[in-house]
């Protein structure tokens, strides 16, 4: 009876006499070489050649964690920069406003509507700009605060999620 040994042996000697070489020979002259062009060439065109139609590679992604410190930073910049944008257009809406007359108009519709006392009727005493540029800073602060603590809060949820249900998944692919 034969042992292992000598059953591995006579394997490797029948798999060394059917073995084909590794690379095969290339007839270099049935084609000419075409030569490469230079970084500073165009490329030859071939018309006669027709564009191969390949597919799009894609690829297929799942986002299974995300960085709540990233998030956190993400937020805040972006809350700063909503802050900054919502002051600016009060300020831009109140100046369209003071052009246009509203404030000297609603002052005379309530001098009108008061005629023994006209004079003592001042909307901007009520709403004046430095108090609603006041109430806008304050009202933007606020919100710096409850995004970037919400968008925080959201990280950690979503990785909560994620480790339960896998995350989710995108597809990325190519331009052509």
């Amino acid at each position: 009876m034969p042992t292992a040994g000598a059953i591995a042996e006579a394997e490797a000697r029948a798999s060394e006499t059917k073995r084909q070489p590794a690379v095969a020979p290339v007839d270099t002259e049935a084609r000419p070489r075409k030569r490469r062009p230079k970084p500073y060439e165009e490329a030859p065109k071939d018309e006669a050649k027709k564009p191969a139609t390949s597919a799009t590679r894609r690829a297929r992604l799942r986002v299974y964690r995300v960085d709540p410190w990233s998030v956190m930073k993400m937020s805040f910049a972006l809350a700063i920069a909503i802050g900054i944008v919502s002051v600016v257009a009060v300020v831009l809406v109140w100046a369209v406003l003071g052009a246009a007359g509203v404030w000297d108009a609603i002052n005379q519709s309530v001098a009108t509507v008061l005629n023994d006392n006209a004079n003592a009727f001042d909307i901007s005493e009520y709403v004046g700009f430095g108090r609603i540029i006041g109430l806008t800073i304050v009202i933007a602060a606020i919100d710096v605060i409850l995004i970037t603590a919400l968008a925080t809060v959201g990280a950690f949820l979503y990785n909560l999620a994620a480790q339960l249900l896998g995350g989710f998944e995108v597809t990325l692919a190519e331009d052509d």
